[in-house]
């Protein structure tokens, strides 16, 4: 089966406040950069965001490797956070309402389609494509 590695990023300008969301799809030597924003939103929402934005690109059938620098995120999947919640009722530890479950039950839903797995980087280091992901949420945030 293909494989597919997306890289993706959030940035919030104040949280909440203006965020924007950056991905990239790279499939052997083809590169997709995708991204986007909204005026109000948070950090998180957009780390959720450019993870579905870039599941929902994809065209066929193919396995997938997402880099995130979001804890949150990768965390959710690698630490079982998502199964937890939903065997919970969608609430977390404090029995309170697990916060964007819109935004998780989605992207429950393609990282399964895809069975995806989760790795975590660096953020802000040497990481070409994180960074780059990071530069496509800034410049999201400043065309809005």
């Amino acid at each position: 089966m293909e494989k597919v590695i997306i890289y993706t990023d959030g940035a919030c300008s104040g949280n909440p406040g203006p965020g924007g969301w950056g991905t990239i799809l790279m499939y052997k030597e083809h590169k997709k950069e995708l991204s986007g924003g909204t005026n109000d939103t948070t950090n998180n929402i957009m780390e959720i965001t450019a993870v579905l934005e870039g599941l929902k690109a994809l065209k066929s059938e193919c396995e997938v490797e997402i880099y995130s620098d979001s804890a949150y995120v990768v965390n959710a999947f690698n630490n079982n956070w998502i199964d937890t919640w939903k065997n919970n009722g969608w609430k977390n530890s404090k029995k309170e309402e697990v916060k964007n479950k819109e935004l998780w039950q989605e992207l429950d839903i393609l990282v399964k389609k895809y069975n995806a797995k989760f790795i975590k980087v660096k953020g802000h280091s040497t990481n070409k494509y994180n960074n780059r992901c990071d530069e496509l949420a800034r410049n999201a945030i400043k065309e809005i």
